[in-house]
């Protein structure tokens, strides 16, 4: 995947790349950073502490086991992480399930936008032939973005509050 810097509609400039397993403590940064509701949207429960192992294990596969985009601005510290979004490829298949997290303060700007194009170009480059991703219901954002983008959203059997976003890659 090429590095590339967007402009977002409010003019502010992201700076888009591969996912690093050096991006760890900005990852940890970007968590603490996050509302409860942010929090709650991305993981589907309430999290109060990242899952430092679980982060390490998902940054040491890449890019062999999937596929991570993060947005980068300029801070006092280096960068900090302002959105990322994930493709983890399944086992059997060529299927993969998507994430993403945008800073409240990049909401509504494009960002999600870049982000999810990205990585739905970067899967179809990979071989993916669809992906998935689960989305709360009360994430309207998130299903508004996922229906333009061209996913279908379908009910999850036996949870309500889930939805379903699913897009083939196939050209």
């Amino acid at each position: 995947m090429a590095e590339l810097d967007v402009t977002l509609r409010d003019g502010r400039t992201v700076h888009v790349r591969p996912l690093r397993v050096a991006d760890e403590a900005e990852l940890l940064q970007t968590f603490e950073r996050l509302s409860d509701a942010a929090r709650y949207m991305r993981f589907m429960r309430v999290t109060r502490q990242p899952d430092v192992q679980r982060l390490r294990a998902v940054l040491a596969s890449f890019p062999e086991a999937g596929i991570g985009i993060v947005a980068t601005v300029p801070a006092a510290d280096g960068i900090d992480i302002v959105g990322s979004a994930v493709a983890i490829f399944m086992a059997e298949g060529a299927s993969c399930e998507f994430a993403i997290t945008v800073a409240s303060e990049f909401g509504g700007a494009g960002l999600a936008t870049a982000l999810m194009t990205t990585l739905i170009d970067e899967a179809r480059r990979r071989g993916r032939k669809e992906m998935e991703g689960f989305v709360l219901t009360q994430n309207q954002p998130m299903l508004r973005l996922a229906k333009r983008l061209g996913f279908r959203i379908e009910r999850e059997p036996g949870d309500p509050t889930v939805r379903m976003c699913r897009m083939s890659l196939a050209e």
